[in-house]
Formats: C-alpha cells, sequence, structure tokens
C-alpha cells in the first residue's frame, strides 16, 4: 500500500456522517482529513494505546470505532507507533480531545490523521455504533465529510454497499515489507529466525530481537526457494490484515518449513495460516475480537491470561481433545480459546515444532501477561539447535 494521500484538514465546523451498509446513519463533526474513505466497520474496546491501535498493520481496509469515549487526549509521540504510518481507513469516535496533556506528546492525534489521509469522524454515539455491529455484525461502512457530506443519502448507501467486503481478500501485500532487511540479535546470539511480514508490527521485531534472536523481516511474497537458502534457524509469522483463505502462497510456504523441521511460532493472523497449513479450515467471525481486554484460558498452564486481540477470522476446529493434522503432520491440539466465545485462541503441534495464538503476546500498549510466549519458542529453538536450554 502506498502511503496514504494529503486530504484537507477538517476544522470544527465541517460536518460528517457515518454510513452503515444496513442504511444506519450516524451524523457528527468531521474529524482528522475530509474527504471519503470505505472499509469494513469495526469496534475496538480499549481504552488506552489507540496510537498502536492506529498504526497497527492488521487494521488495514477498516473503519476502528473506539468505544472508550475520550481519544486523542495524551496526543501522540515518536516511541509509541507500531508501524511507519497509520493504516485504518477510518477512525470514529466519540469525544475528541482538544487539548494534549502527555510529557511524552510531540503532537496531536487530530493532526497526524490529517497528515495520514485518515478521513475521520467524532460527535456521535459509539455505544450506539458498537450495540449495533454486535447485533447485526461487522458491516461495510464508510464515512463522508467535506464535499461527500453533501452527496445524497441514497448515493452514498450505494458506494458502501459497492465497496469490497473483507471475506476473500488478501491485504498482506498492501502492508509488508518490499525488500528483505535485517535486526541484529541483543545480548547473545542464539540463532536467526525469519520473520514473514504479513503486517508485522515494530514491537514484535524488538521482542525477538531481546531474546537473542538475529531477526530477518521478508516480504509476503517470499518463496520457499528463497526462504531455504537464506537458511534461518526458526520461522515466524506475524498479524496482519485480510482472509487467510486467500493466502495460499504463505500456507504452502509454512507446510514447506514445517516439513523441514523448522521450529515456527505465529500471532495473529499467523495463527489462522499455521491452522490452515494444518489442514484445518477457517471462518469469519460476526464481529470479531479487537481491543486490550479479551480473557483467554491457557490449556497448558490452566490459567487466564487478559490479552490485545484484533482479528476477524478464526481457526475451525474442536477446543477439546488431540486432533489429527488432515494435512499429514501428526497430532494437534488446541492450546487456548476465549472465555467470552470459545473461539480457538492458540494451536500446538505435538509431532513438528510449531505453535500458535490467535492475540497479540507483543502488546505493546499492554496487557503482558503473554509476553512469556516469546520466551517458548526461543527455549524451542534452543532445544532444536543445542538439545538443551540455554
Amino acid at each position: 500500500m502506498t502511503d496514504a494521500p494529503t486530504r484537507p484538514h477538517a476544522s470544527r465546523g465541517d460536518r460528517a456522517v457515518l454510513v452503515l451498509e444496513d442504511g444506519t446513519r450516524f451524523v457528527g463533526r468531521a474529524y482528522g482529513a475530509l474527504g471519503r474513505t470505505l472499509g469494513e466497520v469495526v469496534f475496538a474496546t480499549g481504552m488506552t494505546g489507540y496510537q498502536e491501535t492506529l498504526t497497527d498493520p492488521s487494521y488495514a481496509g477498516q473503519i476502528v470505532v473506539m468505544t472508550a469515549p475520550h481519544i486523542g487526549n495524551t496526543g501522540v509521540n515518536d516511541e509509541d507507533p507500531e508501524s511507519r504510518r497509520i493504516w485504518v481507513s477510518g477512525f470514529v469516535v466519540r469525544d475528541a480531545s482538544r487539548v494534549v496533556s502527555n510529557f511524552r506528546a510531540n503532537g496531536s492525534l487530530d493532526d497526524q490523521l490529517t497528515r495520514d489521509g485518515i478521513v475521520s469522524i467524532q460527535g456521535i454515539d459509539t455505544r450506539a455504533v458498537t450495540r449495533r455491529l454486535r447485533d447485526a455484525g461487522s458491516m461495510r461502512g464508510g464515512v463522508f465529510s467535506g464535499p461527500e457530506f453533501a452527496l445524497g443519502d441514497d448515493e452514498q448507501l450505494a458506494l458502501v454497499r459497492d465497496a469490497a467486503g473483507m471475506a476473500g481478500q488478501n491485504l498482506s501485500s498492501q502492508v509488508s515489507t518490499l525488500e528483505p532487511y535485517v535486526l541484529e540479535a541483543e545480548g547473545e546470539r542464539i540463532g536467526s529466525v525469519a520473520v514473514l511480514d504479513l503486517g508485522v508490527k515494530t514491537s514484535t521485531l524488538r521482542y525477538l530481537a531481546q531474546r537473542g534472536f538475529e531477526v530477518h523481516v521478508l516480504p509476503q511474497s517470499t518463496t520457499v526457494d528463497e526462504l531455504r537458502e537464506l537458511g534461518p534457524d526458526a520461522l515466524f509469522y506475524s498479524n496482519g490484515p485480510g482472509d487467510p483463505a486467500a493466502s495460499d502462497s504463505q500456507v504452502e510456504l509454512l507446510q514447506s518449513a514445517l516439513r523441514d523441521g523448522l521450529p515456527f511460532f505465529g500471532i495473529c493472523f499467523g495463527n489462522q495460516l499455521l491452522g490452515r497449513a494444518l489442514g484445518f479450515g477457517t471462518y469469519k467471525l460476526p464481529f470479531g475480537h479487537r481491543g486490550i481486554n479479551q480473557p483467554v484460558w491457557d490449556k497448558t498452564t490452566g490459567t487466564v491470561e487478559i490479552t490485545s486481540q484484533n482479528h476477524g477470522f478464526a481457526v475451525d476446529a474442536p477446543i477439546e481433545g488431540v486432533l489429527d493434522s488432515p494435512a499429514g503432520f501428526g497430532r494437534v491440539e488446541v492450546s487456548h480459546f476465549s472465555l467470552n466465545d470459545q473461539v480457538v485462541e492458540g494451536l500446538r503441534a505435538l509431532d513438528v515444532p510449531a505453535f500458535s495464538v490467535q492475540y497479540h503476546p507483543e502488546a505493546a500498549a499492554g496487557p503482558h501477561d503473554s509476553n512469556h510466549l516469546f520466551d517458548r519458542f526461543r527455549e524451542a529453538v534452543v532445544t532444536k539447535l543445542h538439545g538443551k536450554n540455554l
């Protein structure tokens, strides 16, 4: 995806409207950039970390509704972004703060939204939007402001209904790096890990490097031959946007790596692709899991972890019992599941060195309950290389 186009800055008198594909309309005030944007409307339940949410490439193609009412009060800074720009298609808030009050801030969220061309809306009842999405499911929508606000209701609705839905879209090519690059290991180097960038976050790469990995970040188009030529000691699949059913080449790459015995760890989108590589299907959730307060049961430890999540698709597998991999990779078990709706939240292969989770253990804005999974990955790689823990 190219950098967002520059659009005019909204002023306090500019009106805007959020239009859902079922015809529901919410009129408010323009925020960020003026214009028109279309995407899948979803809600995120985090009360903090809006800068990390906005710069998470997993949100590409989505108009994000924040359930927390007051957004923008801590401004933006140069330390918290998870990528080079804001990726959401649009942003919806109830009360956009007019004042920035934080010692780390060096700019306002409003200005950042404008610079990245993000058409947004404020001053609407985000509780009502969220309830609508919970009842009807995530749906296509659009934000219209400036000259676009003056379009007729029917024309706006037609534009929304003509927009592409999330199902069937392969968006990793729009957010992935175009060229490979390397992060050096911090401290003692234990080996190298190839990170397939499907929309990776900066904190993920930092946590891997901190655990002694030389991190090779690869484009999503990396082939089997290119991976083998690199010869990494392990493979990691990142989070990312889109429908896992539309990512056949990444599934084939992972299956090849599993046959080669390469230790694997996947998060979020990477969990769905491991599920596909093992032979399971995926499906679209009604409204997904998004926010930093999602409870997950870890069957291995018997503990509950509060997790950060952003996914609209899930692996289709029973959460109890040991399963046979339909793709021939031996025994598999669901290692984690959601306590809200029993959705699969993690997979563990018992006969090949591979595991994954559906959530974000690298959650930069918190919580950090699941950060230990990076240590588990390190131990798996060290055991594979040296037959013992360092």
